[in-house]
C-alpha cells in the first residue's frame, strides 16, 4: 500500500459503528492499518463490529449521543485522535402536514446536534491532533429531495453547512473537514425505507443511480481516502456518492 493511503499508526473514532455504513467504515479503516475507537448505543451489535476488526489495540465505547452527559463522557475517555467519522444517524419519512416539534427535535438531536456537539467537545479538550481529518455524512437527497424527507434532508443540509464552516476555522491547524453525500446504500436504513416507500418510489430512486444501489464498502473506501494523507489538500467540500447524475 502506498504510504499516502496507509492509516497505520493513526487512531480514529467512528460513531454509529454498530451497523450499516458505520460498521463497514470501522472494518475498512482497520484493514488499512488504523486503530479504532468505535461507538454505538447497542452493545450487542457493537461487539459484533468489534469482532470483525483487523489488527489489535481497538476500543469500544457504548454511548448514547442524544445526551450531553454521554457526549462529554465519550470525549473525556478518548485518546489523541487523527480523525473522526460521524456515522450515527436516523431517517424517518414524515409528510410536511404531519410534522410536529417532537419530530424535528428527534431528527436534529441525532443527525445534527450529536456530531456537532461531539466535535466541539473533542476540539475543546484538544483531543484532535493537527493535520487530522473529520468526515461527516449528509445525503444525496439534499440534491434529489423525496416525498416525506423534509426534516431528514434539513438536518443533513445543516450538517453540510457546519462542515464547510468548520473547515475554514480549522484550516490553520491543517485539520480537514469534509462531508460525504451517499445515495442509496444497502443497509438496515435502506431496508426500512423499502418497507415504507412504494415500489414505484423505490424504482424512481434506483433510476437516479446509474451505477446501481451501493454497498457499505462503496462508502467506506472514500472515507478512508479522506482520512488518509492522500486527501491532505481537500477540505470544506460535499462529495456526492452513488453515481447520481
Amino acid at each position: 500500500m502506498h504510504s499516502l493511503f496507509n492509516l497505520s499508526g493513526k487512531t480514529f473514532l467512528v460513531t454509529g459503528a454498530s451497523s450499516g455504513i458505520g460498521r463497514q467504515c470501522a472494518i475498512t479503516i482497520s484493514e488499512c492499518g488504523g486503530k479504532l475507537i468505535i461507538s454505538g448505543r447497542n452493545s450487542e451489535r457493537l461487539n459484533e463490529t468489534f469482532a470483525k476488526l483487523s489488527g489489535d489495540g481497538h476500543q469500544r465505547v457504548i454511548a448514547d449521543l442524544t445526551t450531553d452527559e454521554s457526549i462529554e463522557k465519550l470525549a473525556d475517555e478518548l485518546p489523541q485522535l487523527n480523525g473522526l467519522v460521524h456515522c450515527a444517524g436516523i431517517t424517518a419519512p414524515i409528510p410536511v402536514r404531519f410534522i410536529r416539534s417532537r419530530h424535528i427535535d428527534d431528527m436534529m438531536r441525532i443527525n445534527y446536534h450529536a456530531p456537532v456537539l461531539l466535535t466541539t467537545r473533542i476540539l475543546s479538550k484538544k483531543k484532535l491532533i493537527n493535520n487530522s481529518s473529520i468526515v461527516f455524512f449528509s445525503t444525496i437527497a439534499t440534491k434529489f429531495p423525496y416525498y416525506g424527507g423534509s426534516i431528514y434532508i434539513s438536518s443533513k443540509s445543516a450538517l453540510s453547512g457546519f462542515s464547510m464552516v468548520l473547515a475554514l476555522e480549522l484550516a490553520p491547524k491543517g485539520i480537514r473537514s469534509n462531508c460525504l453525500l451517499p445515495g442509496f446504500v444497502r443497509t438496515p436504513m435502506y431496508e426500512a425505507t423499502e418497507q415504507h416507500a412504494s415500489p414505484e418510489a423505490m424504482k424512481k430512486f434506483e433510476m437516479l443511480h446509474p451505477l446501481g444501489i451501493g454497498n457499505p464498502e462503496d462508502v467506506a473506501g472514500p472515507v478512508c481516502f479522506l482520512l488518509s494523507d492522500a486527501a491532505r489538500w481537500i477540505t470544506g467540500i460535499n462529495i456526492p456518492l452513488g453515481g447520481s447524475l
